[in-house]
């Protein structure tokens, strides 16, 4: 009996070293924009990680479709919940504002990533990358891809996607500012295929028929440009219409390779989420309060300083936007 209490407190001692220690009640969330999104799925990831190595839980939740209604459901449960921290990645820039606005009321911290809400609603953003530098960056590649010459298209998550929308309005600015340069680029239309596959694969289809003379999708989603460039391969149009935008190496390896899309455009949506887990647990601390001038150790990316955001409040960078091609996609395909 003595042996087999011993060997049951032994295992217990063992299960508790393997599992995470998390201080009581501290738990953080994270509301992405919907399920079944491989980004989203490892900013998860990396947001789950950033909080475990700090003693916090993690609440990971996503509706099924990308509506600002359906995370207005999940961020009402998480008030209830009184979790320290919520972290949303918004389906809308403005609709969430009255839910989020009551749970800072209610003493909840509360931050954006990736797609942002509005300066009201939030204490910071986390910020992927300059919306000028990506906006104008993704036209300038579409530029190259042509010759600078023919019509071409974005293919966009949803309408109310704020970064979505910020980079779309920079590439407008890049083609207005510069339309000497642009002078034989046709922007022709913008699509949305609302980060769901089956929707982006029949906007794709749309454009194609719509204008026949397409030579270039621009699609700042990850969803979008995976879904475009099978429909162009699929179609026999390889180096008739080039695809780039925003994606997964993973996702994109192949496309690549073929000369669907010659190049794309992405950040570590990994490090992303890692990085929002750092700024909602320095929120839950009172390390960083949001404004501008607070500094903050981010675990393995080192340390950051909000700054000003465009719109009036604040955010933080994680830093500039990654090419992928032929010379170095082989490298990145099995990281993320």
């Amino acid at each position: 009996m003595k042996r087999f209490l011993k060997s049951l407190l032994l295992g217990s001692v063992l299960l508790l070293m393997v599992l995470p220690v998390f201080a009581k009640g501290e738990r953080i969330a994270f509301v992405f924009k919907s399920t079944g999104n491989p980004y989203g799925e490892k900013m998860m990831d990396g947001f789950k990680t950033s909080c475990e190595e700090q003693g916090y839980e993690a609440i990971l939740r996503a509706p099924e479709q990308p509506t600002a209604e359906s995370q207005i459901q999940i961020i009402e449960q998480l008030i209830t919940q009184k979790v320290k921290t919520i972290c949303i990645s918004a389906n809308d820039a403005d609709a969430l504002q009255p839910v989020l606005t009551k749970a800072m009321k209610r003493g909840i911290k509360v931050c954006a990533v990736d797609s942002n809400v509005n300066a009201a609603s939030r204490m910071v953003f986390v910020n992927q990358a300059d919306s000028e530098q990506i906006g104008r960056t993704l036209i300038q590649a579409a530029y190259d891809m042509t010759g600078g010459s023919g019509d071409i298209a974005v293919l966009s998550a949803t309408s109310q996607a704020t970064n979505q929308n910020l980079w779309i309005d920079w590439m407008k600015k890049e083609l207005s500012e510069n339309a000497s340069k642009y002078a034989n680029l046709k922007l022709v239309k913008i699509a949305y295929g609302d980060d769901l596959r089956d929707k982006s694969v029949s906007e794709t289809e749309g454009l194609l028929r719509s204008f026949p003379q397409l030579k270039c999708i621009i699609a700042p989603s990850t969803v979008g440009i995976a879904a475009a460039a099978k429909v162009v391969a699929d179609k026999g149009l390889i180096g008739k219409v080039d695809v780039t935008g925003l994606g997964l190496p993973s996702e994109m390896a192949e496309a690549i390779t073929k000369g669907v899309c010659p190049y794309m455009f992405l950040w570590n949506p990994i490090d992303e989420g890692y990085l929002a887990g750092y700024v909602s647990v320095a929120l839950s601390k009172g390390t960083i309060t949001g404004k501008a001038g607070d500094t903050f150790a981010a675990g393995r990316l080192g340390n950051y300083t909000v700054g000003k955001a465009a719109d009036g409040g604040t955010e933080i960078l994680l830093g500039p936007p990654f090419k992928f091609d032929k010379a170095n996609i082989d490298k990145w395909k099995t990281v993320y």
